[in-house]
Order: C-alpha cells, then sequence, then structure tokens
C-alpha cells in the first residue's frame, strides 16, 4: 500500500500486542515492555523497549519480532527498535489485563 502520511499509533500498537515472550502468557505490550512509540510524517517508526530482565533468553529475537509487526502496518515505511534498559521494567509497569492473566493482583 502506498505511503499516506503518519501511521495510526492505534495500529502500530496492535501489531506489537502481537508480540508475545515466550515464557509469559501476555503480550508485550499489556506486560510494559513499550516505553516510547514515535510515528514520523515520512512513514518511520522509533520504539523504545525494555526486556523483564537483562539475561532475558528472547532477548535477541523480541526486537526483531516487534520490528517486524511494526512494518506490516499500513503507511510505516520503516521501524526501528532499539531496547533500553533505564528506567528498568518493573511489575507495576503491567496493565489490569496483563495482571488478572498472570493473577498477579
Amino acid at each position: 500500500m502506498p505511503h499516506s502520511g503518519v501511521p495510526s499509533e492505534e495500529a502500530v500498537i496492535e501489531a506489537i500486542a502481537t508480540v508475545h515472550d515466550p515464557e509469559i502468557p501476555v503480550n508485550i505490550y499489556e506486560l510494559g515492555l513499550i516505553y516510547a512509540i514515535d510515528l514520523h510524517d515520512d512513514g518511520r517508526v522509533k520504539v523504545e523497549m525494555t526486556l523483564t530482565a537483562p539475561n532475558c533468553p528472547s532477548a535477541q529475537e523480541l526486537p526483531i519480532q516487534v520490528r517486524e509487526a511494526i512494518e506490516k502496518v499500513n503507511d510505516v515505511t520503516s521501524a526501528e527498535v532499539n531496547v533500553v534498559w533505564d528506567p528498568p521494567w518493573d511489575m507495576s509497569r503491567m496493565s489490569d489485563e496483563a495482571r488478572l492473566a498472570l493473577n498477579m493482583f
């Protein structure tokens, strides 16, 4: 589909939500692993994300899966995913849905 402007933030979030940490049955968006989504007029999307721990076994593949999911969204011309460690992730970043799914209330 031709590029027609800024990608939809909702569509980008929906794409990110298709990615799951293989050890946790909740998508990474609901886990609170996405810190920032920057949408640009030329269709570029930049994402800052973290992982539950620096030694996460999925540290290599999750950012790639996020990038590939975002690149499928209409109007996205490219996606860049950067892993950051500050601030460190903690359980308070999880959505209510994630807490419910993991019985963490």
